[in-house]
């Protein structure tokens, strides 16, 4: 079949992986400008340099053999590496998170800065539109729940339902740098305050530059905040980092921030949905557990479970 995939985070590349090893077309499209999705990093250009900082996803763990044995792979490769800080179990994507999402997308043609409004039935197929003249034999939804909510109602209203069961808690993020290292001795601060979690993005494995933070807000916290202006909010998570550290803030190179709204989600357990009648489905996350690791593995589900039918 020739499939179009819309999202090219790790679930949707999960999918697609499986789905072009059994032989079908596939194409990929995504709103964004390049790889990461909410394993993203943030490069950004200052006077000490460029800075990188993850301010999605900040590590992830491998518990499923499958999984397991493909982020050893990685390792191999050079794409991840061991965050002793965030346990013992805990993986980061080398040099930034979205080197994992870089490399799977590196076997498809992804099609960046697309964004799919409306998936329309054209005779047999659908076409995803504004997008493409093309239509395709199958769709595969893998976006955040409440956009797949969306982006699903027109042309199946019990999967677009499904989607709107799960919901998401947003996260307001701070990202910021400073030429000295921050008095606060360990890398991580969790649960303390507004803030939710904080680390110093700097010290992860192969890292490099001066001392970077990023600085999330609890639930909570951002959810009430969630209009606040972006100044604002990083400025009470600055002052959230202060309470923690022994001595004053040096005086930042940079701070920004950024608005997750679909952050962490509260999961279902269908693992994926699909409609073979129809020929279209969705993966995520939200229809696992908020792990990245349960991201592939809805891809890989979904993507076995169109190959049982369409062996």
């Amino acid at each position: 079949m020739k499939i179009a995939v819309v999202g090219a985070g790790i679930a949707g590349l999960s999918c697609a992986e499986v789905l072009q090893a059994q032989g079908h077309v596939l194409e990929v499209f995504d709103k964004g400008r390049g790889a990461g999705g909410r394993m993203a990093t943030r490069r950004v250009a200052s006077a000490a340099g460029e800075i990188a900082f993850d301010h999605g996803a900040q590590y992830f763990t491998a518990r499923d053999p499958a999984f397991a044995a493909m982020v050893e792979r990685w390792h191999s490769e050079d794409v991840v590496a061991r965050w002793p800080s965030a346990g013992d179990d805990a993986w980061v994507g080398t040099p930034g998170m979205n080197a994992v999402v870089k490399a799977m997308a590196q076997r498809f043609d992804v099609q960046w800065n697309s964004r799919v409004e409306t998936i329309r039935r054209v005779g047999a197929g659908w076409a995803l539109e504004p997008l493409s003249d093309a239509t395709f034999d199958a769709v595969v939804v893998a976006i955040p729940a409440e956009q797949a909510a969306v982006l699903l109602e027109a042309p199946d209203a019990t999967l677009a339902a499904a989607a709107r069961a799960c919901s998401s808690a947003p996260c307001w993020t701070a990202m910021v740098a400073f030429h000295q290292r921050v008095a606060i001795a360990a890398d991580i601060v969790k649960q303390s305050g507004i803030i939710g979690w904080a680390a110093r993005n700097s010290a992860k494995p192969g890292r490099g530059g001066p001392e970077a933070w990023v600085i999330q807000g609890s639930p909570q916290w951002s959810r009430d905040h969630l209009e606040d202006a972006e100044t604002d909010v990083v400025d009470a998570l600055l002052a959230g980092l202060a309470a923690e550290a022994i001595d004053p803030l040096p005086e930042p190179i940079l701070h920004i921030g950024h608005r997750w709204r679909y952050a962490r989600v509260a999961a279902g357990d269908a693992g994926a949905l699909w409609n073979d009648a129809a020929r279209i489905g969705a993966v995520g996350d939200w229809l696992l557990a908020p792990r990245v690791e349960s991201a592939w593995l809805s891809g890989r589900k979904l993507a076995e479970r169109i190959g049982a039918a369409h062996a």
